[in-house]
């Protein structure tokens, strides 16, 4: 096999890759054997028909496809091993020669790495700010204890009012006609809750227990359902239960049953560090974000479109990943926010810009500081995940071995860039 090498523009390059007339040949018998049975010629049964014969009948180029197919992948993978190219795209391959007893040539067109010029990295401006926990903020964490703890307590001396949780059933209809997904028994509703469509919830205020409700609603222009966007509906609701919530007292017997701490006044000074703490530690992300941002603008780089292309595929797998754990997929997404493939890319490529800008100024400025990831920092990464994913240290480090360690010693040496430049901002 031999490699040329042709840079283009904006960092593409297109490699030209020759395989020997006898690889060519070898792959063309591979192909027949795989396809020979498919063949019907007559005077031979099915699957015996000679290489020759099926060739003198559909055509030399018979097999080409196939063939071309099965020396590719492995003629790529191995002339790329050996080049110094840092690929980041797919690569798009086109056949320059295919004809038998001729050398195999075809091409493969990709991106790779930009260089990046770092501008100023070192001192940059990003005051620290002052942490402060206002009183309304810790009395608002407690509340949401106090409502986490509240008990429910059936209602039936009074009507329905704002803030109550009903029991109620509904059959909901559109020029008298019942649509799908419209009926419901002994459904839970908070009342101003928003959970159901604008003006439903308002309706049932004053009803009580055993009342029949006429609900008059107008779905919302860009309801997810088109078929009822923008049509006047009307509900037949039946409230079968009322309830409201209880809330403990704020006591030190409160403090004791949701906390390890015997005192309110204890349980409110915890409440108020652990805010203390995460705002703590947003002020600081906000900060490094800050930083990494400006330090990312005042670098330079030439990004070729496929490797942009690349990211935002990326981007929408781990897209699509969050989605399944939701029991959603992608088509399904798309169909929900009234938007095509197409337009959902367009959306995602601003993101997959920057962050393809942030992790080349960050490795740049790795290879500028000499920054290195240890054995140690390696270990003590695999000692985390061994505990996220309650597993043995040594299994972890035998599943990440060759490229996944690699990747994961560049990854920890591009946070310890990130950890550099906050040490030096001012």
């Amino acid at each position: 096999m031999s490699l040329q090498v042709e840079n283009l523009d904006n960092n593409m390059v297109k490699v030209t890759i020759e395989v020997g007339a006898d690889v060519l040949d070898a792959a063309i018998k591979k192909a027949y054997n795989k396809n020979k049975g498919q063949f019907n010629l007559p005077g031979f049964r099915k699957g015996k028909v000679p290489q020759v014969m099926i060739e003198k009948q559909y055509g030399v180029e018979v097999f080409y496809e196939d063939a071309a197919n099965i020396i590719i992948p492995d003629a790529y993978s191995d002339e790329m091993k050996d080049s110094e190219l840092d690929i980041v795209s797919r690569p798009e391959i086109d056949v320059v020669q295919l004809e038998k007893g001729k050398p195999f040539i075809f091409t493969a067109t990709l991106a790779v790495k930009p260089e990046v010029t770092l501008g100023e990295y070192k001192g940059i401006e990003a005051p620290k700010k002052r942490v402060t926990v206002k009183k309304t903020e810790i009395d608002e964490e407690i509340k949401k204890q106090q409502e986490a703890n509240a008990r429910e307590i059936t209602v039936e001396d009074r009507p329905v009012k704002d803030g109550d949780i009903t029991i109620i059933d509904y059959s909901g209809s559109v020029d008298g006609v019942q649509f799908e997904g419209g009926t419901a028994q002994n459904q839970t509703l908070v009342i101003g809750s928003g959970q159901f469509i604008p003006g439903f919830e308002e309706q049932l205020i004053g009803a009580s227990v055993g009342d029949d409700v006429e609900v008059k609603v107008t779905f919302p222009e860009e309801y997810q359902a088109s078929d009822l966007a923008g049509k006047d509906a009307v509900f037949a609701v039946k409230v079968n239960a009322i309830k409201e919530k209880e809330l403990p007292e704020l006591d030190d017997e409160f403090a004791a049953e949701v906390s390890e701490f015997d005192t309110l006044e204890a349980f409110e000074a915890d409440v108020k560090e652990k805010l203390r703490e995460q705002k703590k530690q947003a002020a600081e992300t906000e900060r490094e974000n800050l930083i990494v941002d400006t330090v990312t603008e005042n670098a330079s780089m030439d990004i070729p479109e496929a490797m942009i292309e690349e990211q935002v595929q990326q981007m929408t797998e781990e897209f699509a990943q969050r989605l399944s754990y939701q029991g959603l997929n992608l088509e399904q997404y798309l169909q929900f926010t009234g938007m095509d493939a197409q337009k959902f890319a367009d959306d995602m490529k601003p993101q997959a810009v920057k962050r393809i800008q942030t992790r080349l100024t960050l490795e740049a400025i790795v290879k500028a500081e000499g920054i290195e990831a240890t054995e140690e920092e390696f270990k003590a990464e695999l000692e985390k995940m061994a505990a996220q994913y309650q597993m043995e240290v040594e299994k972890i480090e035998g599943i990440i071995q060759g490229s996944q360690k690699t990747q994961m010693m560049d990854d920890i040496a591009v946070q310890k860039a990130v950890d550099f430049l906050v040490s030096e901002a001012k």
